[in-house]
């Protein structure tokens, strides 16, 4: 056995143990079904805000992004500004007015807080249809897992996607919510720290007396492979060749901070007014952590285009510059990005099978006659018991290896934004509330419109297709909701004051 693989079993061996300590204290908190999808809506704002920055990043930005950043050099910065630009603005926009909202609905998870806001439990299930996008979302985290258990520990690409997939489903399995949140804030951390690291790192390797020389001795050495590398726009880029494809970037990024798994954290916060330091914890986290996408660059530099896989570029990096407990530490690192934003996942889609679909539409209506108390066991049962079903799927969508994560990935991010993002945003915003009819026709073209851009061909950056689609569903619920209008409820006027709407 190798140095590396022999530290990294040691560390991750260590960070397992800490996980599954927390998952089964977790477990032991967890006695209902709002436990498992927003921790009992009693946590702090800094707790919040790391989880929050670590479910947001995942392990694309440990592995995927940096391989962008290594076949398409500098021009993949432009991600730096979507993330920590687009991000904080769609937390800043929607979380506040989210919150204050759910004070009154007391919803679990976003189909939950749709279905009740427009009193729709088409919206309700629709949304949480859609949300099942997420599943290759959790694929690409798997990818991340396999691809370090295949390099670092000498597995098969197979023996490693089955092994994380099993360490995954098993903790939240048990601890729902409180083991994702609390998981999440200890592997944010580390994931800022690894940034802040490899960013420096490339600096020491590269030095040539000044900040600014060293970073012109880095172009030099990228623009002698390919110029396109040093270029603002790429041409090579699938998502960063034109300043359309950029704003589409940002765009995608803004939608995406109302994800699922993201939007439960919002749902958990104990008190509004710890809002801002949770926002606050979430972007200097990021910001940090992002600083990752340098090894991709850096990576480049130093062994050219002699990378096994662009995905692996950043541990191809490490391995060159790197002694060994350091490699391992890094791969520690990039197995809790993926794994702080698979439980998130799990636990968002989980709530949807539960919570939005068992409780609120079969319990409710009576198509499910059983007591309150059985209706909340059976919840919990449904929560756990969805998440094998869940890890199997994702599994399966990746035992073919993809050339990058990342793609993967946005291909559930840009779905779930172009079916859901019209009625958020016009529940948070519209100054009347919108019909169901609008908001659901709203759900419908958003999301259709991107299937058709995206898979038909038509727009091949899964970002631009999404960003695109996404101000389909805008437009549609914005002209709709004045001329589509009905009588609301007693319960949805009460839910109108909340907002001061007149």
């Amino acid at each position: 056995m190798s140095q590396i693989a022999l530290y990294t079993w040691i560390g991750f061996a260590i960070f397992l143990a800490a996980m599954f300590a927390l998952g089964f204290i977790s477990m032991k908190k967890t006695k209902s079904v709002r436990d498992f999808a927003i921790g009992g809506g009693n946590l702090g704002p800094y707790v919040l805000g790391l989880s929050f920055a670590a479910t947001y990043l995942s392990a694309a930005t440990f592995l995927g992004y940096p391989g962008w950043s290594h076949d398409w050099g500098l021009s993949n910065l432009w991600l730096f500004l979507a993330m920590i630009g687009g991000g904080p603005i769609g937390v800043l926009m929607v979380a506040k007015k989210v919150r204050k909202l759910n004070n009154e609905q007391k919803s679990l998870s976003l189909p939950d807080w749709l279905g009740d806001f427009y009193n729709s439990d088409l919206l309700r299930v629709g949304t949480g249809l859609i949300l099942l996008f997420n599943i290759f979302y959790i694929a690409a985290q798997f990818v991340a897992g396999a691809r370090i258990f295949e390099y670092l520990l000498g597995m098969s690409y197979q023996g490693g996607l089955i092994f994380i997939a099993v360490i995954v489903v098993l903790y939240v399995f048990g601890g729902g919510a409180f083991a994702d949140i609390y998981t999440d804030a200890v592997q944010a951390v580390m994931m800022a720290a690894a940034g802040v690291f490899i960013f420096i790192s490339g600096l020491v390797l590269f030095w040539k007396g000044s900040i600014q020389a060293t970073f012109s001795g880095i172009s030099g050495k990228l623009a002698g492979q390919d110029v396109n590398l040093i270029q603002a726009f790429n041409p090579d880029s699938a998502h960063f060749s034109s300043l359309s494809l950029v704003t589409g970037a940002i765009v995608i990024q803004w939608a995406f901070a109302s994800a699922p798994h993201l939007f439960n954290k919002v749902l958990g916060l104990k008190s509004e007014k710890d809002l801002g330091k949770m926002i606050l914890t979430y972007v200097i986290t990021a910001a940090l952590s992002v600083l990752v996408l340098f090894g991709g660059i850096y990576s480049r530099a130093a062994l050219g285009d002699n990378v096994a896989a662009p995905d692996l570029a950043l541990m191809e990096y490490a391995v060159y510059a790197f002694p060994a407990v350091i490699v391992a530490l890094l791969g520690v690192v990039v197995l809790a990005a993926a794994m702080s934003t698979t439980d998130g996942l799990f636990v968002s889609i989980s709530t949807v099978f539960a919570n939005d679909i068992f409780l609120k539409v079969l319990v409710k209506r009576g198509i499910v006659k059983v007591s309150d108390v059985k209706a909340e066991k059976i919840a919990l049962q449904i929560s756990r018991l969805s998440v094998p079903i869940i890890g199997v799927l994702a599994y399966l969508i990746v035992l073919k290896p993809p050339a990058y994560m990342g793609d993967i990935m946005w291909i559930g991010i840009s779905g779930i934004a172009a079916g859901t993002m019209g009625p958020i945003l016009h529940a948070v915003y519209g100054r009347r509330k919108a019909s169901a009819r609008a908001a659901e026709l709203s759900m419908l073209l958003g999301l259709l419109s991107y299937l058709i851009l995206y898979f038909g061909g038509i727009v091949p950056s899964t970002m631009a297709a999404g960003a695109v689609s996404t101000f389909i569903g805008i437009a549609v619920i914005t002209v709709l909701a004045p001329i589509l209008k009905e009588k609301q409820p007693q319960t949805s006027q009460r839910l109108e004051k909340v907002y001061n709407i007149k």
